[in-house]
């Protein structure tokens, strides 16, 4: 998937699932859950990269707090 061909609400609603995501694995961490679907470096990268297009774009999002 291309990034610079998708429109500014796709980056967006990509990123931000990814964003709840992490949230949620941090909620079950909390509740002593050990495995955590965001804990991937292939899924971090992938953030990095629609980040980094949201960046160029000027897009304004909340940061990720990884895991």
């Amino acid at each position: 998937m291309s990034l610079p061909a998708l429109a500014d609400e796709s980056l967006l609603r990509f990123y931000e699932s990814i964003r709840k995501e992490v949230e949620t694995d941090r909620d079950s961490m909390r509740r002593g859950h050990r495995h955590f679907l965001t804990n991937s470096e292939g899924i971090k990268r992938y953030a990095t990269n629609l980040r980094q297009e949201m960046e160029r774009r000027r897009l304004n999002v909340l940061p990720i707090h990884w895991l």
